[in-house]
């Protein structure tokens, strides 16, 4: 136990680590609050898309040798796209699906042909792998991305409380929401914006091909367990916490990249809370 002990003072000596794990819990307890929303709306699949619009959005950013400022270029990007999947949603003419299959297969496939065209060979692999799978990402944030992801996740959170009856009406029966007085296609847009946001945001915990299983996992396991919007929410929060916690500590033990480690600890969280669901039914 002192063996493990002075380990961790040792790792946490060292200011990425704190970086990280600070970015790490922010981003998880974000995160979660917005894969509620999209499991009970059934927009599961906007994850995957987004994700690789940023992975897209990413590769330009590295190209034109913007890193110091790569999620201030990404951000826009994403949202934007976030914006016109929803209004092709919205479109007779493309319907959601089509239009999610279209901007997120061209952003990965220009994504990677940009990369592969203009970075050095030897890096390539390297790069790509550490994109889209997150396993250094989240040990090279600087200052201000810590900074940046802690603000923006500390938002994403404060707008779901704020606006908590909204969502809750728009999530359940959008015609309802819309009698009652609430501009609902301005919310859309809003919490697309807002989801497009934790995408990019989790792209350094986890990378993008993952994202989609830190913002569902928490979801569907608090759903094995709680009925109520309300519950399914906080223990969603709590869950995805614990699992990003456990995740970076045993990737620091075990020298295994973080957001796979990550994703891996939420498949054994879901697990454990779908027997617990059975053991309640009986």
């Amino acid at each position: 136990m002192t063996q493990i002990i002075e380990t961790l003072k040792l790792y946490f000596s060292f200011t990425m680590v704190q970086y990280a794990f600070v970015a790490g819990i922010m981003i998880a307890a974000s995160s979660s609050l917005l894969g509620v929303i999209l499991v009970l709306k059934r927009f599961s699949y906007i994850g995957d898309g987004l994700s690789h619009t940023a992975f897209g959005a990413m590769a330009i950013a590295s190209i034109l040798k913007i890193s110091s400022a790569t999620m201030l270029f990404v951000l826009p990007v994403t949202v934007i796209c976030a914006v016109i999947i929803l209004c092709a949603k919205e479109n007779s003419k493309i319907k959601g699906d089509a239009s999610v299959a279209m901007i997120s297969v061209g952003a990965l496939a220009l994504g990677y042909f940009l990369m592969n065209i203009f970075s050095p060979p030897a890096n390539l692999s390297g790069d790509v792998c550490t994109t889209l799978f997150g396993s250094t990402l989240i040990l090279t944030l600087t200052k201000t991305d810590m900074i940046l992801s802690v603000l923006i996740s500390a938002l994403v959170i404060l707008f779901f409380v704020i606006f908590y009856n909204r969502i809750f009406a728009i999530t359940f029966d959008e015609d309802f929401a819309f009698s009652s007085g609430t501009n609902t296609r301005l919310m859309n847009i809003i919490m697309a914006a807002v989801i497009a946001v934790i995408i990019v945001l989790a792209m350094n915990l986890v990378g993008t091909l993952l994202i989609s299983a830190l913002i569902i996992f928490p979801a569907v396991s608090s759903m094995q367990i709680f009925r109520s919007f309300k519950h399914v929410t906080i223990f969603a929060c709590v869950l995805s916490v614990f699992c990003a916690i456990a995740g970076i500590l045993t990737s620091v033990f075990a020298g295994t990249p973080v957001g796979s480690t990550i994703v891996i600890v939420d498949i054994a969280g879901f697990i454990i809370c779908k027997l617990v669901g059975l053991a309640l039914k009986r």
